[in-house]
């Protein structure tokens, strides 16, 4: 709703309040959220031109030097391990971009799904897919639960949720950041819960109860031109007593990592994450990028920070969205595990459609 000055011709719009601010939490603000290590400054117009200008002129991004990998995904296995029940195997399935099936606790997960092949508001622009989706909607197992960390489209795609919603057998939990249970009311999507950052919410499979939490990130939220900052974004852990996952969401580095660490050692009986989703694509320019999109240096310290077993590297090769190649961030992660003296075993990358089992906890 816009608010008029009092001085003619001059007129203001005002921000609407946050019905969730709780002045107790930093992140809260009366107008919004933020995050916690630094607060996030949205781009002038001027910037995005900038960006946009240098990249046109320098021809960036630069085509790929080769495919990016894909695979016909075992949808034997993943089929029948989705009915396992109890016996069920922990396993990751990469589908593309920041989208992964994660078997689990007797659940089928995935995260941030986007099967569209525009991550956009509109069918006719905005970054088009790559390649196709790893699995298609209809190739996957009945899913039990949905986390989205953020309302951005190539994160939150409409089509996409609407059909999980609709699957046979009923539709999965849907938890999400506050503000976001409204918006997915308004899709038909009523059986949703919405977090704040440290809380939790227990899911009661087969294996017994998996516990659901929002972590915080560094990022940002806006989904149109006057909603910025006024739903919250953040990463999931998904606790499992076979397997604890980790998925980032879009971030920044911060020191929130070492802060789910240290806050987490107790609920994980000090063994960490069995399974991290770590982003490691579009990251450049860095001048651009830096405060909401980690680089592949930065993402081998979020591994570090956490203390994971393992981590798959996510966010990348799927849409065409900042200035570095789509098929760079798995050279760099060499180097930079390389550097850091990391195992390919313990930090990887899929194939879009490649599942990677993972031992039990």
């Amino acid at each position: 709703m816009a608010a008029f000055s009092s001085s003619p011709g001059v007129a203001t719009v005002s921000r609407p309040k946050n019905r969730y601010y709780d002045p107790s939490k930093p992140h809260h603000r009366p107008d919004g959220f933020q995050n916690n290590d630094g607060d996030f400054q949205p781009k002038s117009l001027a910037e995005v031109l900038r960006w946009r200008w240098n990249a046109s002129r320098q021809g960036l991004p630069p085509r790929p030097v080769e495919p990016i990998p894909s695979t016909q995904p075992d949808l034997a296995f993943i089929q029948a391990n989705a009915k396992a029940g109890v016996a069920m195997e922990p396993a990751v399935t990469w589908i593309g971009h920041a989208t992964v099936l994660a078997q689990l606790g007797g659940l089928n997960v995935l995260t941030d799904p986007i099967f569209s092949d525009r991550a956009s508001p509109v069918a006719f622009a905005g970054p088009k897919r790559h390649l196709p989706p790893g699995m298609a909607l209809g190739e996957l197992p009945r899913i039990d639960l949905v986390v989205a960390s953020h309302n951005h489209y190539d994160h939150l795609d409409e089509a996409s949720i609407r059909h999980l919603n609709a699957q046979d057998g009923g539709a999965p939990l849907f938890v999400v950041p506050l503000g976001l249970k409204d918006w997915l009311h308004s899709k038909g999507v009523s059986n949703a819960v919405e977090l704040d950052w440290w809380d939790s919410h227990v899911v009661r499979a087969q294996s017994g109860e998996v516990e659901v939490m929002l972590l915080p990130s560094q990022h940002w939220s806006s989904r149109s031109l006057s909603d910025r900052m006024l739903t919250l974004w953040g990463g999931f852990a998904v606790m499992a007593p076979d397997c604890h996952l980790f998925y980032a969401g879009d971030t920044g580095y911060s020191r929130d990592f070492k802060d789910i660490r240290q806050r987490l050692a107790q609920r994980q009986g000090g063994s960490g994450f069995d399974i991290a989703l770590v982003p490691i694509g579009a990251y450049e320019p860095r001048w651009f990028m830096a405060d909401q999109h980690v680089n592949v240096h930065e993402a081998v310290k979020i591994h570090q920070d956490l203390g994971a077993k393992r981590s798959l590297g996510v966010h990348w090769g799927t849409f065409e969205l900042t200035d570095e190649a789509l098929d760079e961030p798995p050279r760099q992660l060499v180097l930079e595990r390389e550097a850091a003296g990391i195992s390919e075993q313990d930090f990887f990358v899929l194939a879009v459609g490649q599942t990677r089992r993972i031992p039990r906890r």
